[in-house]
C-alpha cells in the first residue's frame, strides 16, 4: 500500500470507493442523512455493505428519501407494497423498522430540536479522530457505540446494535476510522 492509498475496503468497488471518497467519515449534521443512513446501516445487518449500496437508490425511492415524515406515516400496506417490490432487502422487520425509526427519530427531534443534536451530544459535539496504521486496529464496535446502542433502543429504535451503530458513527463522521495513511482522514483534509 502506498502512503496515499485510500482506506483498503473502498477500493474493489468503484461504487464503495465513491462513497469513501464523497461520504465516508464526513462529519454530517443534516438529520435526513442521519437517518438514511441510520437506516441504511440497519438494512446491512448479516450483509454486505456493497449490497446495501447497490440497493441505495431504491431504498430512497421507496422511502421517500427518507423524509421522516413521510416514513412515520406509512402503513402496513405501503410496508407491504415495499417488500415486495425488491428493490430494497425483502427483509419484513427491516423495512417495518424504518417506519417505528421515523416514530422514534420524530420524538428525538421534539426532545434534543434536531437527529443531528442528540448523535453529536454524546461527543461533546467534536468527532472521534483515530490515527489507525492497518484495517486490523478498528474495532466492531466500542464502548460509544454500545452506549447510543442501549439508549436508541430504550427509545424505540430497530437494528441498532453496537456494531451496527458503530458503523453509523463512522458513516456520519462522528469517529474518523480512515487510515492515518488515506488522503480522506481528517489530518490531510
Amino acid at each position: 500500500m502506498t502512503e496515499n492509498e485510500i482506506c483498503p475496503w473502498a477500493q474493489s468497488d468503484p461504487n464503495m470507493t465513491h462513497y469513501h471518497n464523497t461520504e465516508w467519515g464526513r462529519p454530517s449534521h443534516d438529520d435526513t442523512y442521519l437517518f438514511e443512513m441510520l437506516n441504511l446501516e440497519g438494512a446491512q445487518a448479516g450483509l454486505s455493505w456493497r449490497t446495501i449500496l447497490n440497493k441505495r437508490e431504491g431504498y430512497r425511492r421507496a422511502f421517500h428519501h427518507f423524509d421522516l415524515d413521510r416514513c412515520a406515516a406509512l402503513s402496513e400496506s405501503d410496508l407491504e407494497a415495499i417488500r415486495e417490490k425488491g428493490e430494497v432487502v425483502r427483509h419484513p422487520q427491516k423495512i417495518k423498522a424504518v417506519k417505528s425509526n421515523a416514530l422514534a427519530a420524530l420524538k428525538i427531534q421534539e426532545e434534543f430540536g434536531s437527529l443531528s443534536a442528540y448523535f453529536w451530544q454524546f461527543t461533546d459535539h467534536h468527532p472521534i479522530i483515530n490515527h489507525r496504521q492497518q484495517s486490523s486496529q478498528i474495532p466492531a464496535q466500542d464502548e460509544l457505540s454500545v452506549q447510543v446502542s442501549k439508549d436508541l433502543k430504550k427509545r424505540g429504535f430497530k437494528f441498532v446494535g453496537p456494531v451496527t451503530i458503530y458503523s453509523f458513527l463512522q458513516a456520519i463522521g462522528v469517529i474518523d476510522d480512515h487510515l492515518i495513511t488515506c488522503p480522506y482522514h481528517t489530518d490531510h483534509r
